[in-house]
């Protein structure tokens, strides 16, 4: 850093180099860049951007950093200030999600006196709208400029928590530069993310999860899996949206997959779990306020909703389509889920939310992560229960309780809500539609009714995939599904469909007493399940993928599907729920009603 002087380094800022870059070119570190800079006196000024456009006083302006020289134009004042960190730029499997939580964050904060700075660089969202908090700064979610912002304004208070993993990887980094990170503190959510840590706090706690590994190699990994046995869910760590997350089946695909997909060091290890095939995974939300009291057996905790996923534990769960509140489980099983909820939030000391995903096979519930923040159902639980879950959470992290607030009982709601995911498969042709652990979902829709049938065929209609009510269903499922393919099919069947499948489908199901119109394999020639979508005589499609590598005609099939507009089910519990909704339509149609005359 010695041919660093104070010039060159004004220099370096003022084109645009972060702090980070500049330690990384020099040979030191982050920290002892910005040491320096502070001794020099070298912080940035901050630009307002006039939403009135000088026409008359602008009330709600925004402001960007700049090294350059100038005045700097923010006007101070002696107010209590949160900030509230957003969750950046987006990208399809980044919820939206987290910007109602933060959006949310700001107007609870409002309500209470407080000052609010949101930090987010995002112009597509509704945080970055100039009303929704006192000051927008439109900044990068780094450490170098978070810290430039809490202490320009001498905040209070910051809120990493609302805005996904972008902001909490941040956490523990502010921290230690004294910003007051309110709610859970960051060792919880350390505690949280790490494995080691977090399979320690479950063994204290007798709570159950797969069995896992940690692998900074292949070999490592192949090790884990041979003591797991096929299948093995594998991740990096510290992920968001389920990037670069897999399910691989074979020693072959997990050599490629550490190979290729991850850079797996001892600093960035691989997660190896064992995949619980055809488990039942449900979404958890809570709010607690524990953390606020000395004694951890005080404080309040509030189950907001337990969401069912219709599809098999591993779909991620921005993808899943899940139903409020639980349908298929007993009554044992949501008092093991409560259990464990309440222990893990006291265990963690959590003020505000929490989100956890357990796999429930038979009677066992097992925890597969907690994540100590808001999650991406929480508008969607606060929308089907009619409570704000992120304005009350917000309220708590600022030194309210749960009694102050009125909220500490949970509620079940006498209808059923299901949360269906929008998709953009029709936007990127010949992609495999297939839904896995990475996240893919650009939105999602709720369906409410009285009648779950109801509800879940109105989530189809929100999301551009009506449910037809009769003509011609195409079946092609892989070996594993063929022992249940039948009881599918004849559900249709009763229900006036017309069923269509290639030779092995169609041997099961004439073998089932089912009558069946046979149609060519892709390779066997023409006419084949492709002229008929193309040509419309087909009105539902039932598709599992065959194995861990889909086959080409079968991506086809399911491509084919999207551009033709066809309802397609690519797991036999989605076909199920099809076949729920379309019964439940034929039998009592669908009334439309307010979500607050529901409520």
């Amino acid at each position: 850093m010695s041919s660093l002087n104070a010039e060159k380094l004004a220099q370096a800022k003022s084109l645009g180099f972060s702090d980070r870059q500049i330690a990384h070119l020099t040979g030191t570190t982050e920290d002892a860049i910005r040491a320096e800079r502070k001794r020099l006196g070298l912080v940035p000024s901050y630009r307002l951007v006039d939403t009135c456009a000088a026409e008359f006083e602008a009330y709600t302006p925004y402001y960007y950093s700049t090294y350059d020289r100038g005045d700097d134009e923010v006007k101070g004042n002696t107010a209590k200030k949160v900030m509230i960190l957003g969750g950046g730029p987006n990208r399809i499997g980044q919820g939206i999600e987290f910007d109602y939580c933060c959006v949310h964050a700001a107007f609870a904060l409002k309500e209470d006196g407080f000052e609010t700075i949101m930090v987010n660089s995002n112009p597509e969202t509704v945080s970055t709208d100039y009303d929704t908090s006192d000051k927008l700064f439109f900044e990068p979610l780094t450490l170098e400029d978070v810290l430039h912002i809490y202490e320009r304004e001498k905040c209070w208070g910051a809120i990493a928590q609302f805005g996904g993993q972008t902001p909490l990887n941040l956490a523990l980094g502010l921290q230690k530069n004294g910003v007051n990170i309110i709610g859970t503190s960051p060792q919880s959510i350390e505690i949280a993310e790490d494995r080691k840590l977090f399979a320690a706090m479950l063994n204290k706690l007798n709570i159950p999860q797969p069995p896992n590994g940690l692998a900074t190699n292949a070999e490592e990994a192949l090790v884990i899996s041979k003591r797991l046995t096929y299948p093995v869910l594998v991740r990096p760590s510290f992920v968001l949206g389920g990037r670069a997350m897999q399910i691989v089946y074979s020693d072959a695909e997990l050599s490629h997959y550490m190979k290729f997909a991850v850079e797996a060091s001892p600093e960035r290890p691989v997660l190896v779990d064992k995949f619980l095939e055809d488990a039942t995974e449900v979404d958890v939300d809570c709010i607690t306020d524990v953390g606020q009291f000395q004694n951890p057996n005080d404080g309040t905790i509030v189950i907001g909703g337990m969401l069912e996923h219709i599809e098999f534990a591993g779909v991620h769960s921005g993808d899943a389509a899940m139903v409020l509140p639980a349908h298929t489980l007993s009554q044992k099983v949501i008092g093991i889920i409560r259990d464990y909820t309440h222990a893990m939030a006291r265990e963690l000391k959590v003020i505000g939310l929490m989100n956890v995903q357990y796999a429930v096979k038979g009677d066992t519930v097992y925890v597969l992560e907690v994540n100590p923040r808001a999650s991406r159902t929480v508008p969607f639980v606060s929308k089907a229960i009619g409570k704000p879950l992120a304005k009350l959470a917000a309220k708590v992290m600022a030194g309210k309780t749960l009694k102050e607030l009125g909220f500490t009982e949970e509620i079940w709601t006498k209808y059923w809500a299901v949360k269906e995911s929008v998709f953009p498969f029709n936007r990127f042709h010949g992609q495999d539609i297939l839904l896995s652990p990475e996240m893919r979902s650009t939105g999602e829709v709720m369906g409410l009714d009285a009648d779950l049938g109801v509800a879940y065929a109105k989530s189809q209609m929100a999301a551009n995939s009506p449910l037809p009510l009769g003509g011609k269903v195409f079946i092609s499922v892989s070996d594993a599904h063929k022992g249940e393919v039948a009881a599918v099919a004849r559900q249709f069947a009763d229900l006036g469909f017309s069923l269509v499948a290639t030779g092995g489908t169609a041997n099961i199901l004439e073998k089932a007493g089912l009558q069946v119109e046979r149609t060519l394999k892709l390779l066997q020639g023409r006419p084949n399940v492709i002229d008929l979508l193309k040509n419309k005589e087909i009105q539902f499609v039932i598709n599992t993928p065959s194995g861990a590598a889909p086959r080409e005609d079968e991506i086809k099939i399911r491509t084919t599907a999207v551009y033709t507009n066809t309802p397609i089910a690519t797991t036999l519990s989605g076909a199920k729920a099809a076949a729920l909704g379309i019964a439940a339509l034929k039998r009592s149609g669908y009334a439309v009603q307010t979500l607050q005359e529901y409520l």
